[in-house]
């Protein structure tokens, strides 16, 4: 396996724990507390891994810590949840599926990565995949649960973008700028769940085992692969990632839950999964190198070499 490709793989494993989320809500959490779930999987992570690197912001990362986690967590988990609870799920996905293409365009503005047409299809592609997935007949339209997806999407976009472009302080590793944005956005969640949704409610073994899976391994640890991957590969690459998050929620709720998957939800799940695999793909870059020869009657000719083969 190659350098890049284990980067990958290891990135990939965010999403992939972040389709667990919606199972561990539903049989493990208290009913009706996104907001306070939100606080329970960013704060107790982010002083977890605090507490890890004993690294706090200096200078101009104070603000930066804070602007990331505000996009990356404190606005982008209530968002969410309200789209959860406006829209049918398969909605909700599908609108959070056009994340990537928002990630193309933003990062084409602050991180001059030029949009290619193929990184656009792959992710209309991906989208058209999770839709077929999750979608099913009869589903509900709410305008304003659109508009918290859509502008969930654009706040995790942004995040994406700008941790890629100002990167990481000198000598500072992923797992302290983790810990930095949970924190920060575990702070700004937390006067928002206490207002809309009041004291915290009681819990019991089963709630605790839930949040500390959602705090420990779904935030956490999925949180520091994501933001190691958007520090060593492009951002349009890990974005189209995403796409692994519905396909592992469908694959559990299939095996765990007793969801069934018919063969539209297959096909979906095979084109969204063929997407995403394609847009880490990249076809390899011309090598070329020019020589000169001299003829018999001695004349120079120059010639390049692409990839081993003679181009005059």
């Amino acid at each position: 396996m190659s350098r890049k490709a284990a980067v990958v793989a290891l990135t990939a494993l965010a999403p992939i724990s972040w389709g667990s989320t919606y199972a561990v809500t539903t049989e493990f959490l208290p009913p009706d507390r996104p907001l306070f779930t939100g606080l329970m999987r960013a704060l107790p992570a982010g002083l977890l891994l605090l507490g890890i690197t004993r690294t706090l912001p200096r200078g101009d990362w104070w603000w930066k810590s804070a602007v990331l986690g505000a996009l990356n967590i404190g606005a982008f988990f209530p968002l969410l949840f309200l789209a959860a609870y406006r829209l049918p799920g398969g909605i909700a996905a599908v609108v959070g599926s056009v994340g990537p293409l928002f990630v193309i365009g933003l990062a084409a503005l602050l991180l001059s990565e030029r949009p290619t047409v193929r990184a656009v299809l792959t992710a209309v592609t991906a989208a058209l995949g999770v839709s077929l997935v999750v979608l099913k007949a009869g589903a509900g339209f709410d305008l304003l649960g659109v508009l918290a997806g859509l502008a969930g999407s654009g706040s995790m976009a942004a995040g994406t973008v700008l941790t890629k472009r100002w990167g990481r302080p000198e000598g500072v590793g992923p797992l302290a700028m983790t810990g930095w944005q949970l924190t920060a956005g575990g702070l700004l969640i937390a006067p928002i769940a206490f207002l809309v949704e009041g004291a915290p409610p009681a819990l019991d073994g089963r709630n605790l085992l839930g949040y500390l899976y959602l705090a420990v391994a779904n935030t956490a640890i999925g949180y520091w692969l994501w933001f190691r991957g958007i520090g060593r590969l492009s951002a349009t690459s890990v974005t189209l990632l995403g796409p692994l998050s519905p396909i592992t929620a469908a694959v559990i709720g299939w095996i765990a839950l007793g969801q069934a998957l018919g063969p539209v939800q297959l096909l979906g799940m095979g084109i969204a999964f063929g997407a995403t695999l394609f847009g880490q793909w990249a076809p390899r870059a011309k090598k070329l190198e020019t020589f000169s020869i001299t003829t018999k009657n001695g004349q120079n000719v120059s010639m390049d070499l692409v990839n081993g083969a003679v181009r005059r």
